[in-house]
């Protein structure tokens, strides 16, 4: 069972490896609201998992060490794993979804393990990992239903508390739930008064439906890109440990998420991964969390994104924030039509960044043409005077990839 000794056990075990990262006031992520990072995207291997792998790895007797470890992972843990193994002689078989981030991939073979990429989810390498534990006779480092993994994450819950000690509120990622389980435990057994409240990805909401359920729920499918906590199937012991301490559990869309990257990278400049970046989203857009007037910590998790798929997320929160928009307008397909919609555009502050002249739609009228115009903008409010001008003009605006975030 997890006490509060075996939390500050874990800190004195963790001294000299993980980092005590940096609490940082982010002023300008919302204005009714303080709100801060706590930067385990800076951590050793770039997430907060380290904490709780090398915590249990070093609980480990010289009998277990001798019989190898065996872990799965979508990346983060699979990295922790390898360092402390590596650290300690230990050899270590990482099994990890085939979909997992090459980055992620690549970092943890560097860090000494031996990786097997498994086809399908997080939870099918956890099934795959299971049945190579049982063949080998190693030990099984579990991601988060181990009361030594969750003892290394709560840690961070000491840490908070001893850098804010008046924080109100701390907002916490969830996947299979060890790190809300650990960070609840902590915070909630030295000050009772502090809220704790995690976040998923709405696509992956396990941990939210199996505590509306009263029981742990299994989801068909996970689809986010928050690939840390797309999780189907929520611990046991993380699911009953939630239950006592935690506030309550919300959800954020793939586009908040996105949002919430873009955010951190140009006020804060910081690089999240989704994972790491859900917490900031919740506390970003309005409804989600109770915290106005409050002080709130937003644990951003991890910082490992895959460089592929961060310049299309900065596309998505650049969309999400009124920053960037694509209008379709139907034109007369006669000379001057596209100088005049530049003209609007120019008058009205907004940049042209990308033209899409289309005449050979089956749907449109043989003397007219479809435009595809992208633009880069200040927000909503400009695109909306964009759109006002068109429309007062004469131009037809067929569609608009704005007005469905609006």
């Amino acid at each position: 069972m997890l006490t509060l000794d075996k939390i500050y056990q874990a800190a004195y075990t963790l001294k000299g490896v993980a980092r005590k990262t940096d609490l940082l006031y982010a002023q300008n992520l919302r204005h009714d609201a303080e709100i801060y990072l706590k930067t385990e995207n800076l951590q050793v291997t770039g997430s907060f998992k380290l904490r709780g792998a090398y915590n249990k790895i070093a609980s480990l007797t010289q009998d277990q060490r001798d019989a190898g470890i065996v872990a799965c992972s979508a990346g983060n843990h699979a990295q922790g794993v390898a360092l402390a193994a590596t650290r300690m002689g230990i050899h270590s078989i990482v099994c990890m979804p085939d979909g997992a981030p090459i980055s992620k991939v690549e970092a943890t073979k560097r860090l000494g393990a031996e990786v097997r990429l498994v086809p399908g989810t997080y939870d099918d390498a956890y099934a795959y990992a299971c049945r190579l534990q049982e063949e080998t006779g190693a030990t099984f480092i579990h991601p988060f239903n181990d009361p030594f993994v969750i003892a290394g994450q709560g840690t961070i819950g000491l840490e908070i508390l001893d850098q804010l000690p008046d924080v109100d509120a701390i907002v916490v990622p969830v996947g299979g739930g060890g790190l809300l389980a650990g960070v609840a435990f902590a915070v909630k057994n030295l000050n009772p008064r502090v809220k704790v409240y995690g976040v998923q990805a709405e696509n992956a909401p396990s941990m939210r439906q199996s505590l509306r359920a009263k029981a742990v729920t299994t989801l068909e499918s996970v689809a986010t890109f928050a690939d840390g906590i797309a999780v189907k199937t929520p611990g046991d012991l993380t699911f009953a440990m939630a239950e006592q301490y935690v506030d309550d559990v919300v959800t954020v869309s793939e586009d908040e998420i996105a949002a919430a990257i873009l955010a951190l990278i140009e006020q804060q400049k910081l690089i999240a991964e989704g994972a790491g970046a859900v917490g900031v989203a919740a506390a970003m857009f309005p409804g989600k969390l109770p915290i106005e007037g409050k002080k709130a910590v937003c644990v951003v998790s991890g910082g490992n994104i895959d460089v592929n798929i961060l310049s299309r997320v900065i596309t998505r929160g650049l969309v999400m924030g009124g920053r960037n928009c694509l209008f379709q307008i139907a034109l007369e397909d006669k000379p001057g039509q596209l100088v005049g919609v530049s003209q609007i555009i120019s008058n009205c502050g907004g940049n042209v960044v990308s033209l899409h002249h289309e005449r050979s739609d089956a749907n449109m009228a043989i003397s007219s043409c479809y435009l595809r115009v992208g633009m880069e903008t200040r927000d909503f409010a400009q695109i909306q005077a964009i759109r006002d001008e068109l429309t007062r003009a004469g131009f037809k605006i067929i569609s608009d990839r704005t007005q469905e975030l609006q």
